[in-house]
């Protein structure tokens, strides 16, 4: 029998190989006595629907998180693909993200963004630390469903998915 040697993938290796799977972008976003705060994200899913939970998954280095984590509510803010302005803003380690940016208050006191998809409106559930990151488990408080407009997608480290044509089936031909 043959042994094969098995080497860990590198950093970079591990992000050009997970940028094979297409996601969608968002912005978490909390308030505290600092004001508004916020990052984009793209780490982002549905966990369980009863009880209804979701998760991102958060840099342990980023400004952000820690101040959204003692703040103990967020909204997740699913953006539309116009909004590329709003996710360099929140993409980038610089500047003032909320700065002459239109935002308002959800009923929750979290920051909510204009326009947009969706927004989940949580509160911390649980966080488990997993190597550089830590996974953030929020318990769903309410959702706003705004738009059904084409989501922002990031695939293979851009935005935007190649042309491709339709397919000549739908889920609906399987599950409807």
């Amino acid at each position: 029998m043959t042994t094969t040697q098995v080497s860990v993938p590198t950093p970079n290796e591990m992000r050009a190989a997970m940028g094979c799977f297409a996601s969608g972008v968002t912005i978490v976003t909390a308030l505290d006595e600092e004001g508004p705060v916020g990052f984009a994200c793209q780490s982002f899913a549905s966990v369980s629907l009863d009880p209804p939970l979701v998760l991102f998954c958060a840099d342990h280095r980023g400004r952000a998180w820690p101040r959204i984590r003692e703040a103990g509510r967020f909204t997740v803010n699913v953006l539309s693909e116009q909004q590329d302005e709003l996710c360099m803003r929140f993409g980038s380690s610089r500047g003032a993200k909320f700065e002459d940016l239109d935002w308002t208050e959800s009923a929750w006191g979290t920051p909510v963004l204009p326009n947009g998809l969706m927004r989940v409106h949580t509160e911390v559930y649980a966080v488990q630390e997993a190597g550089d990151h830590d996974v953030v488990i929020g318990r769903v408080l309410e959702l706003d469903v705004l738009d059904h407009d084409r989501p922002m997608v990031f695939y293979r480290g851009a935005f935007g998915l190649p042309e491709q044509t339709s397919p000549s089936w739908s889920w609906e031909d399987i599950w409807g």
